[in-house]
């Protein structure tokens, strides 16, 4: 097995000082108002990874899936609200149309989201449809020579602020999951429009909406791939985007063991560092050695993705374990602190809620078991 990551640290190394520099400085101010963030998605921009890792002939920048997976990492270190808008503009929106769309929607679609003049949105989940993908109630029927679409989306990353949906519908509800397909909707079609946009326990500064569709027409040449591929393709995007939510995991857990290190050596109690308290010193230990082992099944999983048809299982393990390490981390990260954690001074808490949401989005924690579970024992 190769461990050389040369290349892959010097990527890191790069986006960790630009993010330092442009972006953490501002990140408590902007996270509490609860805006889109603008001024981090705009160095995103800057930096060429809003169109990472798409191919530079659709207006992406390249790289491999492993090195954007480092992008997601050190973007949600910093900010885990901009990681999750950043993840899923890429791998939920800009891979959809990169591995399953027609060259004319990738020229008209892909190329802008790519290079960060458009900002993508995945709608798959429902009122009544969240685990379960293939209850989906909206539907799309070929009127002429276009699609027409009903229906309510749920809980929509950057919903209130996006230009470009990909959006799934039941072409044929008597076909269940294989009656699903998937459409490129541009959000000033007429009878789009966005509903209630929600508030949330943590990453404030990612809008999360409602989308209601009401006889939203749009060109037939907008269905991506054939009629009934929606589920396919939806379930390949989740795998991917699981292992953009392991790194995002990795990250927050990484900035609040950063945090505990540095405090455990300064803080003093009864005439000495807290760090020479062997409590504090096994809750280190077992945070750094977790984040690790988290960190690899995540890198390893990217590393899948680009050489593996089906991955399922290793995403699915990435995610699991790195999500569940960033809320214990987080927690014990807050433990460590002792009051100043509970705080809001320190970004303690902010991590906390935040690492909260890696459990449940793209597949709950439960979900995963479901998937490493059948692939072991099918």
């Amino acid at each position: 097995m190769e461990f050389d990551t040369s290349k892959e640290e010097k990527f890191r190394k790069g986006i960790r000082e630009f993010l330092a520099k442009e972006v953490e400085p501002h990140v408590d101010e902007l996270d509490r108002k609860g805006e889109f963030p603008w001024l981090g998605w705009n160095a995103l921009k800057k930096k060429g990874l809003l169109g990472y890792p798409i191919p530079k002939k659709w207006g992406g920048a390249g790289g491999s899936f492993l090195e954007y997976t480092i992008a997601v990492e050190e973007v949600s270190r910093i900010w885990a609200a901009l990681g999750t808008s950043h993840e899923v503009h890429v791998t939920l929106c800009q891979e959809t149309l990169n591995l399953f769309a027609s060259d004319e929607i990738k020229e008209k679609y892909l190329m802008p989201l790519a290079r960060g003049e458009k900002i993508g949105a995945f709608a798959l989940t429902e009122p009544n449809a969240g685990t379960d993908a293939a209850s989906i109630e909206t539907t799309a029927r070929l009127s002429g020579d276009k699609w027409v679409l009903n229906g309510r989306k749920f809980f929509i990353t950057n919903g209130p602020v996006a230009d470009i949906f990909v959006v799934f519908a039941m072409t044929d509800r008597s076909m269940g999951a294989r009656g699903m397909s998937a459409f490129v909707v541009p959000r000033n079609t007429l009878g789009f429009k966005v509903g209630k946009v929600f508030s949330k326990m943590g990453i404030w500064a990612s809008p999360t909406a409602e989308l209601i569709l009401e006889d939203v027409h749009i060109p037939k040449e907008n269905l991506i791939n054939d009629e009934g591929e929606g589920f396919k393709i939806a379930m390949k995007i989740l795998d991917l985007g699981r292992i953009g939510i392991a790194a995002q995991a990795v990250g927050i857990a990484q900035a609040a063991l950063e945090y505990s290190i540095r405090h455990a050596t300064r803080r003093e109690q009864f005439g000495r560092p807290i760090s020479n308290l062997q409590a504090i010193q096994w809750m280190v230990a077992e945070m750094a050695s977790r984040i690790e082992s988290a960190r690899l099944l995540t890198y390893r999983a990217a590393y899948c993705a680009e050489t593996q048809e089906v991955f399922s299982k290793e995403a699915s393990m990435a995610k699991l374990m790195a999500s569940d390490t960033a809320v214990d981390v987080t927690r014990y990260a807050i433990q460590i602190h002792g009051g100043y954690g509970y705080m809001k001074d320190l970004p303690l808490e902010r991590f906390y809620r935040d690492a909260k949401i890696t459990e449940i989005y793209e597949g709950t924690s439960e979900v995963q078991k479901m998937v490493i579970a059948n692939a072991l024992m099918r």
